[in-house]
């Protein structure tokens, strides 16, 4: 086994947002009289002593990285997240950066993975819409082929019992349009979960196999408008992240382009506000408008402030206003998820959160024997063993 070269062991380290006092704590190194639990660390990135295979395997977890990332000549180049469409403050180096990259990486090998069993299956019909506008063509043009592209006008997505069953719509008409629409926001538990402030969607451009992947740590109710916002970047040829800021020329045009799809500016006229108003009283008129159209409340604030209904400083109030209410439903909504959980509960939320083109995808190729279960797990993003469970289940709604 060729030796480990301690750049990397630095890279995976500083790349998953880890100090050496926290990595060795994670990694489990215990301080002794001659040197601390950091010291040791620091020995081994130092290239002073040689990690143990079953360190190499902690750090692998810890930093998640590929036992045979630390045998590479060198650091391997920032994996590419395409555009950052956000405005954050925060290091690269933060944890919340590390599990956002190290998210995406995952979700770009799925997406690679199906793009390739599409191609080998004669699935791999080129979709036209991908990269057919500029921000030049305008929004009205954008708009117009936005909704001819998912076939659902604004009486239909209001039609709906709910902001979830009208979300689904919105996701049925994506997935028949050929997009892949998956909800993930974490690493698989709620340790790993991002927050909105980091990531709110992410696209891949792909004129085969475009994905959307949807932050399902929002509110439901904001879900409709992230995946228009990033069918919009789909239309555009983006591949990047999108975060809860709209600070640049791109993302503002997505966003006016979702909240016009769904709230269009003549429905808003009649909702009147006033400045001087107590903040609880217009955050209230607002939610009861949102409410009634299925959409979030922080979507008509926005809308609001860009029609100059409301003042910047008054906007920020009541997004803070609406991510406290969201949070404290969130908390809420985990309780009783915790005291619920069931086999039959888990794989049908998985089967949610996965979509029902790439689960429709797996069970095509795996009946064609042209899938096995190892591949279909990594597809899916589960175990090997969960594959036929989940697949069992029945149709996501």
């Amino acid at each position: 086994m060729p030796q480990v070269n301690p750049a990397i062991m630095v890279w995976a380290r500083e790349t998953a947002g880890l100090s050496q006092e926290e990595a060795a704590r994670k990694l489990g190194f215990q301080d002794s009289s001659r040197s601390s639990a950091a010291e040791k660390l620091a020995q081994i990135e130092r290239g002073q002593k040689e990690p143990s295979r079953t360190q190499l395997v902690n750090m692998a977890g810890q930093y998640r990285r590929p036992l045979l990332t630390f045998y590479l000549s060198k650091p391997p180049q920032k994996g590419n997240r395409g555009v950052d469409f956000r405005t954050l403050p925060q290091s690269e180096h933060s944890p919340e950066e590390a599990l956002l990259d190290a998210l995406i990486r995952e979700i770009k090998a799925r997406q690679s993975m199906v793009r390739v069993i599409m191609e080998d299956e004669d699935e791999a019909v080129p979709l036209p819409f991908v990269g057919s506008h500029r921000i030049e063509d305008g929004r009205s043009a954008v708009l117009k082929s936005l909704q001819t592209l998912l076939n659902v006008s604004t009486a239909d997505y209001r039609a709906q019992r709910n902001a979830s069953a009208a979300f689904a719509l919105l996701r049925r008409r994506a997935e028949a349009a050929g997009i892949f629409v998956l909800l993930k926001g974490d690493l698989g538990n709620y340790v790993t979960a991002l927050d909105t402030t980091v990531f709110r969607g992410f696209s891949i451009a792909d004129e085969v196999a475009p994905f959307i992947v949807i932050n399902d740590q929002d509110a439901r109710p904001a879900w409709s408008f992230t995946l228009l916002h990033e069918t919009v970047h789909l239309l555009l040829g983006h591949t990047g992240v999108s975060g809860g800021s709209a600070e640049n020329e791109v993302e503002r045009f997505c966003n006016d382009i979702a909240g016009e799809f769904l709230l269009p500016a003549q429905d808003l006229k009649p909702l009147t506000l006033d400045d001087g108003d107590e903040i609880g009283a217009v955050s209230s008129r607002i939610s009861a408008w949102a409410k009634e159209f299925k959409v979030s409340s922080a979507m008509v604030a926005y809308k609001a402030y860009r029609s100059a209904l409301i003042t910047q400083e008054t906007f920020r109030q009541l997004n803070a206003i609406f991510r406290q209410a969201w949070q404290q439903e969130r908390e809420r909504s985990r309780a009783q998820a915790r005291g619920q959980e069931t086999r039959i509960r888990y794989y049908t939320v998985r089967r949610h959160r996965l979509g029902n083109r790439i689960i429709g995808l797996v069970e095509r190729m795996m009946e064609a024997e042209a899938l096995s279960t190892s591949k279909a797990a990594q597809i899916l993003g589960v175990k090997p063993r969960q594959v036929q469970p989940l697949l069992d289940v029945g149709p996501s709604r």
